[in-house]
């Protein structure tokens, strides 16, 4: 089987080859050059939208005192969104055309990166995870031919060594982009938008933690919305990752 995917590989990469997102180097999405340019993070943030605080690094709590009322229990979050073009174009590429599925593991191990670098990549934290991709709707999926967030979730499980469930939190409806909206706007577009199905409560309550995953953190409706949904089904913590996050 291995020497089939290397063969399998090695013509993947005769006949489209890969090249760098930064520089157009050949070999890789992202060149050991390129990649040394991202500020990954090294710490971690609460919740606020406004000014998030930098939680210490021994901490085991997600949240300050001002952002306690969220739904969901931290976030681990490998770059600042803004900051830097090239990620905004490794994000861009992974979501749209040409549509760069395998752009996952490139990802996924930015995101490893900034948890061995702020301390959180520990047999504590993983211990009786799971990870749940946000879902996506039908019409996207149609169009996109995969859920970027459950790409990411699968080499993110490969590696963290924990489990990942798909079709349990599903997308019952389509909703405007969240990009054109504000805050309120933003939480009106996701009121009921998100369900359970395949996955019973004792499902959830098995697990410590559930770990929401997605591209990019933004406002974070989007995963307070899950995370209510989670909550209420029985998921004793629920925590969001994600390649970037904005503001």
């Amino acid at each position: 089987m291995d020497n089939f995917l290397s063969i399998q590989n090695f013509f993947l990469n005769l006949f489209f080859p890969k090249f760098c997102l930064g520089c157009q180097k050949e070999g890789t999405y992202l060149c050991e050059d390129c990649r040394a340019t991202l500020d990954i993070c090294q710490f971690n943030y609460c919740l606020c939208e406004n000014n998030p605080q930098t939680l210490p690094p021994n901490s085991i709590q997600g949240k300050c005192p001002k952002c306690q009322d969220k739904k969901l229990s931290g976030l681990f979050s490998a770059l600042p969104y803004k900051e830097k073009q090239l990620t905004k174009k490794l994000i861009y590429q992974f979501k749209y055309q040409p549509y760069l599925k395998d752009l996952a593991k490139t990802l996924a191990s930015l995101i490893i990166e900034h948890l061995i670098l702020s301390s959180k990549n520990t047999n504590e934290i993983w211990e009786n995870a799971v990870l749940i991709p946000i879902p996506l709707d039908k019409k996207k999926f149609k169009i996109r031919g995969y859920n970027q967030s459950e790409e990411l979730a699968k080499e993110l499980s490969k590696i963290l060594k924990i489990p990942v469930i798909l079709d349990c939190l599903i997308k019952t409806k389509s909703t405007n982009p969240q990009m054109e909206l504000g805050k309120i706007e933003r939480e009106k577009n996701l009121q009921n938008a998100f369900d359970l199905q395949n996955c019973a409560r004792s499902d959830l309550t098995q697990f410590k933690k559930v770990f929401l995953v997605d591209d990019v953190y933004t406002t974070g409706s989007t995963m307070q919305e899950c995370a209510k949904i989670l909550k209420q089904a029985g998921a004793k913590q629920v925590w969001g990752i994600c390649i970037a996050r904005e503001g």
